[in-house]
């Protein structure tokens, strides 16, 4: 088996309580590499297109890649991979922290999980074993007490995967939760809905094997060569966190408020920034394994109408879901709503943003507070909004119609609320303006799993980054059509890539790694000979297999598209992305046929005639 692999799936079946070990083939790895791009491999083989996603034939699918516990910067993440109870298509949900480092100690390169327990139970992975626990003395629990009992019952540096009493009552927006009080969030597309709907409650892992590198030498030089760059350049996000970012944002038109529709709102901004974090509720940073960045807070709120906080603190795109979006303008309180969600297994982007809708609904009569349960559901309420985060945990009044997304209340309230359900192929978008980079326009439309600025993490190349590696030598514009198709799908490529590895996306965005240096670590640890061309080509490859399981659940040109509001609505300081002539352009360069599904020349291109 090729190094920085442990060269082993686990397979649990919940339902006949079977467990199987299943040997990695290499062919698949040369191809899909890990993370993502094997987990949609085997989503796209065992999960046919009629499967429910709540059914016990749906697969929940964790998976590291080779890159990590082999110590490369960045490097301490994993992917989760699912057909999405939210969305109804392919899914990927992002994590970092220490799981999947521990999953790869503990002599597995994924987990996946199928069938459902006919009581609670959680999983114990360690040093090459599975055991199927009870878990009945945690159901019901938060995310934090069940993660702290858990680790005390094991009795061994272990990471927890947990799911809250949102993901038990099957809400449709709700994450699994990992690392405790830090509360790194697989938290997109419904994955604790998944996990609930399976009577699996926790996964715990713990391992004492290290991962063999093929060159641990060369590795251990390189990184001691680059690590100085990586902390010089990540030295703000490291300070302020990635809500840092927030005073910029504002100013060029990107940072999100009152349900997408306002243009100008930097007072407000500038009240719950990462800047404005360190001086108020800061106590101190942590980082996911093998992270010199350390962007994690730790903050803490000892008094006022918003304690008590004491944990992992809000960051961006969190501070734009529970904060600007619904215009509420307290660091204190986003902290609270962020913790909040976090013990309840919440994805605080999806809960923010069908708070925002409903609080439109409120304004405009559609909703009353008879609907609400007497939550006066108004702007900037921050009470509100923490009752309402329970009332969605728990389905509870209107609670019961947002717990399922932007996309079904709006289907379920009628009165052209679709007008202003801000959602893509059913999943609400990442804290991005569409308005503002054209690419994160064409990227929403075409990623796989709906409105992701992961996707394609193109906006820090038309703010201030290039990248040559890609033949992108300055900062582009952000407005400009000629060249935007391909600008976006080489980097729509390159983070596919990345999400099979699995590296942390901050390493791009901040300029700490190169394409080709990513190259240069993932030779280092497996002994392979890639080139950027290869890599680049593997990230193409993954990219049309995650369609070509969307195109089998029916998506095509008529799914990729924007809300009404990104393609009507100007902000002041934004022109309207011309979504039509860049899906053509990027359908051409793509090789997919004017619906948008891949041709049979290029899936043969790509080593995916089978599909």
């Amino acid at each position: 088996m090729r190094k920085g692999y442990r060269g082993k799936i686990l397979r649990v079946d919940l339902t006949r309580r079977k467990i199987l070990i299943q040997s990695l083939d290499e062919t698949d790895l040369e191809k899909f590499i890990g993370g993502s791009g094997l987990g949609a491999k085997f989503l796209y083989e065992e999960v046919p297109a009629d499967t429910e996603p709540l059914s016990p034939e749906n697969l929940l699918i964790f998976m590291a890649g080779p890159l990590v516990g082999s110590g490369t910067p960045g490097s301490g993440r994993h992917e989760v991979v699912f057909k999405s109870p939210l969305t109804g298509i392919f899914a990927r949900s992002g994590v970092g922290g220490s799981f999947g480092v521990n999953l790869k100690r503990a002599g597995f390169d994924g987990i996946i999980i199928s069938g459902r327990s006919s009581k609670p139970v959680y999983l114990l992975v360690y040093d090459g074993q599975v055991e199927i626990k009870d878990a009945t003395h945690i159901w019901g629990k938060d995310t934090y007490e069940s993660d702290r009992i858990l680790r005390e019952e094991i009795g061994r540096k272990a990471t927890v995967a947990v799911i809250g009493p949102a993901g038990e009552g099957i809400v449709k927006i709700a994450g699994i939760s990992h690392d405790g009080v830090h509360s790194r969030m697989a938290g997109r597309c419904g994955s604790g809905a998944v996990m609930g709907s399976k009577n699996l409650k926790a996964i715990v892992v713990y391992g004492k094997d290290k991962v063999d590198v093929a060159f641990p030498e060369k590795l251990n030089q390189y990184k001691k060569q680059i690590l100085p760059h990586i902390k010089m350049v990540s030295e703000g996000m490291r300070k302020f966190g990635t809500a840092g970012g927030i005073p910029n944002y504002e100013r060029i038109g990107n940072f999100p408020h009152k349900n997408w529709a306002l243009s100008n709102w930097e007072e407000g901004a500038n009240k719950i920034s990462g800047q404005t974090m360190e001086r108020t509720i800061l106590t101190g940073r942590y980082a996911c394994h093998d992270c010199p960045i350390a962007c994690g807070r730790m903050v803490k709120v000892d008094e006022g109408p918003f304690a008590p906080v004491n944990g992992g603190g809000p960051e961006y795109e969190t501070v734009a879901a529970l904060g600007s979006l619904c215009l509420v303008d307290n660091i204190e309180a986003i902290a609270r709503a962020n913790e909040l969600c976090n013990r309840l297994g919440l994805d605080t982007m999806s809960t923010g943003a069908v708070i925002a809708f409903a609080m439109e609904a409120f304004e405009r009569g559609i909703i009353t507070d008879k609907d609400t349960g007497g939550v006066e559901l108004t702007w900037g309420n921050a009470q509100a909004l923490l009752k309402m985060i329970e009332k969605i945990a728990r389905k509870e009044d209107i609670g019961e119609v947002l717990s399922e997304g932007v996309r079904s209340a709006a289907n379920k309230l009628g009165k052209n609320t679709v007008e202003f359900a801000i959602h893509i192929k059913g999943l609400e978008p990442s804290y991005h303006d569409p308005r503002c980079f054209f690419s994160h326009a064409l990227n929403y439309a075409t990623a796989a799993r709906g409105g992701c600025h992961n996707g394609s993490q193109s906006h820090s190349c038309e703010i201030t980054l290039s990248c040559p590696d890609l033949g992108i030598n300055e900062p582009q514009d952000r407005h400009l059509v000629d060249g935007k198709a391909e600008f976006t799908m080489k980097l729509q490529n390159l983070m596919c890539f990345y999400d099979s590895l699995v590296l942390c996306k901050f390493f791009h965005t901040s300029g700490s790694l190169t394409p080709q240096q990513v190259v240069n670590f993932l030779n280092y640890t497996t002994g392979w000979d890639f080139n950027l061309q290869s890599a680049m080509e593997a990230g193409e490859r993954i990219f049309n297999l995650q369609r070509m399981y969307n195109v089998r659940c029916g998506i095509s040109r008529k799914d990729d598209t924007l809300p009404p509001r990104f393609l009507t609505l100007k902000r002041e300081k934004d022109k309207l992305p011309p979504l039509g002539q860049l899906l053509s352009d990027y359908y051409e360069l793509r090789g997919w046929d004017e619906m948008g599904i891949p041709t049979e020349q290029k899936l043969k291109e790509l080593s995916l005639e089978k599909l």
